[in-house]
C-alpha cells in the first residue's frame, strides 16, 4: 500500500471517529454550500445516508441538483437564510463543499463542533480544537465521500447514492475536463453497479431545459461579451442576471482562455469565472485570483484552478476591473 493511500485511509478513519462520536450524542446536520450545486448536494445526501442521526440540508438546490434529487426521491431539507431552529439534541455539524463560512449562507450555531469536508484549493475557515478539517486534493467533494463510504459504510453505496455521487463528480469536473486521475478511479468504483447505465444517466443530467426568459438572458449575455487582453492572457467577459456558470462555460467554448461573468443583485455583486484546462496548466489558478480579490476589495472568493467565484458589496464594474488587473500580474509558464 502506498504512503498516499495510507494517508487517505488515516484521514477517513479520523472522519469516521468524529462522525461516530457526535452521532452517538445527538443530531448532526450535513450542511451544503449555498450555491446548491450537484457536488455539495450529492455529497451531503450520500454522507447523511450512512447514519440515522444525520440529515442533508442547505439554503438552496441548484437546477441540476433539484432535478436529480426529485428523480431519485433523495432526502434534502431546505432551510432559510435566517435559520436558527436547530435540533435540541444538536451534537455537531458537518459542512460539505464550502471554502468559508460565508459560502454556507446561514449563521452557523455557536459552540458546536464542526467538521469541514472540502476539496477547494483555498479556504477561510477558523478551526478550533473541537473541529476537524477533512481536505484532500481531489477534483470534487464527492470523491472524498466515496472514499469514506467505501471504507467505513459500504452498505450505504446503494444505486441512488452512487448516482448522486456520480452526478456531483460529472458536473464539478465539467464532464471530466478538469478531472484529476483519481476522479476516474472514483467513477469506476461508483459504476460497479449493474443497475447504472452511465450514458443514459449522463444524458438525463445534461438534458436540462431552459425557459424562454433564461435563453433570452443567455443570448443577451453573449451579445454583451467583450474580449480583452490582460497581460499575456485573453479574457472574454460579460454580465448576466442568471445562469452565470452556464454562460461562463459557453464563453470558454468560443475559445476564450478565461471567461468572466458578473452579476449585481440587491446590492451584492458576484463574479463567476472559468478557464480552459490548457490555461490552468499555463499558470492560471482562478481560486487564488478570487481569494486575492477578496483581500483587495473585501467580499468572499475562492474555488478551483479552472472554476471559481467571488461575491461582495463592491460595485460590479469595480470587481470586474479588480479581476482583470489581477490576471495581468500572472506570468505564463514557459
Amino acid at each position: 500500500m502506498s504512503s498516499e493511500t495510507q494517508d487517505v485511509s488515516a484521514i477517513m478513519a479520523k472522519l469516521d471517529d468524529w462522525i461516530n462520536k457526535h452521532c452517538s450524542n445527538g443530531a448532526v446536520p450535513v450542511l451544503t454550500g449555498m450555491n446548491g450545486d450537484m457536488d455539495t448536494v450529492g455529497s451531503a445526501i450520500a454522507l447523511a445516508s450512512s447514519q440515522s442521526n444525520m440529515m442533508a440540508c442547505g439554503l438552496h438546490l441548484g437546477r441540476v441538483a433539484k432535478k436529480v434529487c426529485e428523480d431519485l426521491s433523495a432526502p434534502f431539507r431546505k432551510i432559510g437564510a435566517n435559520h436558527t431552529n436547530w435540533p435540541p439534541s444538536l451534537s455537531g455539524i458537518i459542512i460539505v463543499d464550502a471554502a468559508s463560512p460565508s459560502q454556507v449562507g446561514i449563521e452557523l450555531p455557536e459552540n458546536i463542533p464542526k467538521c469541514i469536508i472540502d476539496h477547494h484549493d483555498t479556504d477561510d475557515w477558523d478551526i478550533s480544537d473541537e473541529d476537524i478539517m477533512i481536505k484532500i486534493d481531489v477534483s470534487a467533494t464527492t470523491e472524498i465521500i466515496t472514499q469514506y463510504l467505501s471504507q467505513h459504510s459500504p452498505e450505504s453505496l446503494t444505486t441512488p447514492v452512487r448516482k448522486l455521487l456520480i452526478a456531483g463528480l460529472i458536473t464539478d469536473t465539467g464532464r471530466f475536463r478538469h478531472a484529476g486521475k483519481s476522479a476516474f478511479s472514483t467513477t469506476v468504483t461508483l459504476l460497479d453497479d449493474s443497475e447504472i447505465d452511465y450514458a443514459s444517466f449522463v444524458e438525463s443530467i445534461e438534458g436540462q431545459e431552459t425557459s424562454p426568459s433564461e435563453r433570452g438572458s443567455l443570448l443577451r449575455g453573449l451579445e454583451r461579451s467583450k474580449s480583452i487582453d490582460s497581460g499575456s492572457w485573453n479574457i472574454v467577459y460579460t454580465n448576466s442576471g442568471t445562469l452565470e456558470g452556464r454562460l461562463a462555460t459557453l464563453l470558454i467554448g468560443t475559445g476564450a482562455e478565461i471567461s468572466l461573468v458578473s452579476r449585481s443583485r440587491e446590492g451584492v455583486s458576484r463574479l463567476t469565472a472559468r478557464a480552459s484546462r490548457k490555461t490552468t496548466l499555463d499558470g492560471i489558478h482562478l481560486g487564488e485570483i478570487m481569494e486575492s480579490i477578496s483581500k483587495q476589495i473585501g467580499g468572499d472568493g475562492g474555488g478551483h484552478s479552472g472554476a471559481a467565484g467571488w461575491s461582495g458589496n463592491t460595485d460590479r464594474i469595480a470587481a470586474e476591473s479588480a479581476f482583470i488587473a489581477q490576471v495581468a500580474l500572472i506570468k505564463r509558464k514557459e
